[in-house]
């Protein structure tokens, strides 16, 4: 990883991430140890509203489920009973989505159990994925790898494309829905490659992981601005999201077989562009969504907390980036954590728009927390 700068303001940074990092594992992680499980189901609920209280079930989603394994996963030695929880979630990811007729797993259950929405998304195979792998990095349990390599050959074999990208969804039965490729499942995808080669050595994996990025290069970026398009060039009524861009830039520049490639190339010489556009320069906030049509400008102003965060951890791989990050981290405190939790959303003129917490957020904030550790290392 490219060296970063300090300064003297570090005590600051270091005691302000303290102050987050403590609000994290004090007020967010209980929550979905306490009132956000369902102790009948072995599952998170969906989400929880201001009062801690779960929002009625409609439905629950192998993703969600896969997001807390890998919290608690991440979790395992520093918070108590961490194991135990991501060895009932890892249980119920089987349980309750594995499809033992077609292979792969089930988008979602219904309240009560019942498969609801049977298609196959590349999305939910990712996260589950990436959840094993960081599972069994902690665990080497031979389940749990055994899971990683039924992910890992159902995306080969069910999802792939043959010239480098993957379907978004399919079927049940693996019959196509004519979805192509997309942008955010094949980003999580990437992230899931790399969390596996972070935990064992993978020729296949590493060769897809190539391909996948040569594939991001050539189909997906914007030959003016560099951006990553969310749908193939092309394609009608397309954009871009900021939160995206920052989220690929620290993959890419995070990993040493990443750094260097022409996707990374791009997303280096987009990144001013991005933060010209996609954050407000006075309250850090990062928009949702932007176009590059001819009249350009702005579809979706909304701040989300995962923007925020991607921006951040993004900043920490940026040169002369302390400046940068303290301030931003200042921004996702105060803007988005609150003492009873987060903020997920603020509309565009930055008064909270969401009072609910997703079980999926946590995710997104352990992530940047583990990115933040690793700067001020």
């Amino acid at each position: 990883m490219p060296p970063v700068s300090r300064s003297a303001s570090q005590p600051d940074l270091t005691a302000l991430f303290t102050s987050v990092q403590q609000h994290f594992l004090n007020v967010i992680v209980p929550l979905w140890q306490g009132p956000g499980w369902n102790v009948d189901m072995a599952l998170p609920y969906e989400a929880l509203d201001a009062g801690h209280q779960p929002l009625p079930p409609q439905r629950y989603r192998a993703m969600a489920c896969a997001r807390q394994l890998y919290l608690f996963a991440s979790l395992i030695g520093q918070v108590p009973k961490a194991e135990e929880r991501a060895a009932a979630l890892f249980r119920s990811l089987q349980r309750h989505f594995h499809d033992a007729e077609h292979g792969g797993w089930f988008y979602s259950i219904d309240p009560h159990g019942a498969p609801l929405d049977q298609r196959k998304d590349l999305y939910t195979h990712a996260f589950i994925l990436f959840a094993c792998a960081h599972y069994w990095n902690k665990v080497r349990e031979p389940l749990v790898e055994s899971v990683l390599n039924a992910a890992l050959e159902v995306i080969a074999r069910r999802f792939a494309t043959g010239d480098g990208l993957y379907e978004a969804c399919l079927d049940r039965d693996w019959a196509t829905l004519e979805t192509g490729p997309l942008q955010n499942p094949l980003m999580h995808l990437a992230e899931a490659f790399l969390a596996t080669l972070s935990v064992r050595e993978d020729l296949a994996v590493q060769r897809a992981l190539v391909e996948l990025c040569t594939a991001m290069q050539k189909r997906f970026i914007d030959p003016q601005h560099s951006v990553l398009m969310e749908k193939p060039l092309g394609a009608v009524d397309n954009w871009f999201e900021p939160g995206h861009q920052f989220e690929w830039y620290f993959l890419l520049e995070s990993s040493d077989l990443l750094r260097g490639s022409k996707l990374h190339a791009s997303l280096e010489r987009a990144f001013a562009f991005t933060e010209q556009l996609g954050v407000d320069q006075q309250t850090g906030a990062v928009r949702a969504m932007l176009d590059l049509g001819p009249d350009g400008g702005l579809r979706d102003a909304t701040q989300r907390i995962w923007a925020q965060a991607e921006y951040l951890r993004a900043l920490t791989l940026r040169p002369n980036s302390e400046a940068p990050v303290l301030r931003q981290l200042q921004a996702l405190q105060q803007r988005s954590l609150h003492a009873g939790g987060w903020y997920e959303c603020r509309d565009e003129h930055g008064e909270v728009s969401r009072l609910d917490m997703p079980s999926t957020t946590p995710y997104h904030l352990a992530t940047c927390y583990a990115g933040l550790a690793e700067y001020l290392r």
